[in-house]
């Protein structure tokens, strides 16, 4: 019989797992050794009539941990390359890898899983992974826990990431080696597929243990607000008519600002109609040049210095010169502004500071990131603003934070040095102009 190491190293990726069912007495032993654990099978689904029935047994869990590898490099949209899901349970069913890539398979078994309101779908880092099911599908995973934003509510640290909370909980380490692989490329290794399925098999014990300390915390309503941006199908659209604004000109001539949005609307659409790289389409200086030179024949596009080979092309040229007279054309009424800064009080940058202070002061009673509670911008916003619109005014940040800043700015809270560290104290009005503590 051929050593087991060797039949592992000369089988296919996809068929390895049989390897893992030899009646070999010393291949589990090996197994633990070289790689951690021991992981009987890897079952990767390549049909729709097996996906179809793994989605029907996993309907009937009550969460599904889920994750998927892409590439994006090259593309507007992310490729969807695999999708590992796992369920409560011990058995070898109980986590799977499906191939996307597969010859004739319809995930179409997998969306409406996505889409089951009985069944919660657990992510980490969940917001690339939603925006792939909400282009393919037009489905946003639902119901839906990030458990990203757990651990950050629970205390983990701002934005902690997937081997730090594993290591943290389950006490366990993630092989990294394979996290910059192509996962287009088939076939993939057993190495490769191990990575990928322990993304969602440690993710049960992750969610479990926060969904605990969630409870625990009596935070679970700053979760569902937090989740309640995930799922809103606006937060992975981008509207072609604002991409403007991400354009960085050094003017603010209205005129310009036009034609500098309608190029950018045209690159935006193009990008997508070609699931390109908008930079791929169109640089942004090369943008600007065009917006600012505004040719309006063929020989005048031809002497810019940096527009790309591929919008030199005749057809495409015409493009760009018709999006060019749309923003010459356009309306008085209608031509862009960029926002005016709105005026900052006398003394915000002080007050801005003071806020800072206390925002680390509160967010170290309630052991969560400062990020978490709020930005340097909304603090920025709430010391120097009449009517600032911030995060940290809504929700529960109000509620744990902006209300007592509030407070501060106002005067009628102060800061103090206590026992415990930095304390927030009452003030009230004696007289005209004199402020007592209580």
């Amino acid at each position: 019989m051929f050593p087991f190491r060797y039949i592992f190293m000369t089988t296919p990726a996809f068929e390895w797992h049989r390897v893992a069912q030899i009646r070999n007495p010393h291949s589990k032993r090996r197994v633990r050794k070289r790689f951690g654990q021991y992981i009987p099978r890897m079952h990767v689904i390549t049909t729709t009539e097996e996906l179809s029935e793994v989605c029907d047994r996993f309907s009937s869990s009550s969460y599904v941990t889920v994750d998927t590898e892409f590439l994006r490099e090259r593309t507007y949209w992310s490729q969807l390359c695999l999708v590992q899901m796992a369920r409560p349970g011990d058995d070898e069913g109980d986590a799977v890898l499906i191939d996307p890539l597969a010859e004739g398979i319809d995930l179409a078994p997998l969306f409406a899983l996505m889409a089951n309101p009985n069944v919660v779908k657990v992510f980490h880092a969940a917001r690339q992974d939603v925006e792939i099911f909400h282009h393919m599908a037009g489905v946003i995973p639902t119901p839906l826990v990030d458990t990203q934003v757990m651990a950050m509510v629970c205390g983990h640290g701002d934005q902690v990431g997937y081997e730090t909370i594993v290591r943290r909980i389950v006490k366990s380490e993630i092989d990294k080696s394979s996290r910059f692989t192509d996962w287009s490329r088939r076939p993939l290794s057993a190495k490769q597929l191990r990575y990928a399925l322990a993304d969602v098999t440690h993710l049960r014990q992750v969610y479990e243990a926060l969904e605990a300390e969630v409870s625990q915390s009596g935070r679970a309503h700053w979760v569902a607000e937090e989740m309640a941006i995930l799922t809103n199908p606006a937060t992975y659209e981008n509207d072609p008519d604002a991409m403007w604004m991400r354009v960085k000109a050094r003017s603010n001539n209205p005129k310009l600002l036009a034609v500098i949005r309608s190029l950018a609307r045209w690159r935006e659409l193009t990008a997508q109609d070609r699931d390109i790289p908008r930079s791929r389409v169109l640089k942004d200086d090369a943008l600007i040049e065009i917006a600012t030179s505004k040719p309006t024949n063929p020989q005048e596009f031809g002497k810019l210095r940096l527009a790309q080979r591929d919008v030199r092309k005749p057809e495409v040229t015409a493009e760009i010169l018709a999006a060019i007279a749309e923003g010459l054309a356009c309306p008085k009424d209608r031509l862009p502004k960029l926002p005016t800064p709105p005026r900052r009080k006398e003394g915000s940058a002080a007050i801005a500071d003071m806020l800072r202070v206390f925002l680390k002061a509160r967010s170290e009673q309630l052991k969560v990131a400062p990020k978490l509670i709020a930005s340097t911008a909304d603090l920025d916003a709430l010391a120097g603003e009449e009517e600032p619109n911030v995060a940290l005014l809504k929700g529960w940040r109000r509620e744990v934070f902006g209300e007592d800043a509030l407070k501060i700015c106002a005067g009628q809270l102060a800061l103090a040095v206590g026992r415990s560290g930095v304390e927030v104290i009452a003030l009230t009005a004696k007289s005209e102009g004199e402020l007592d503590a209580t």
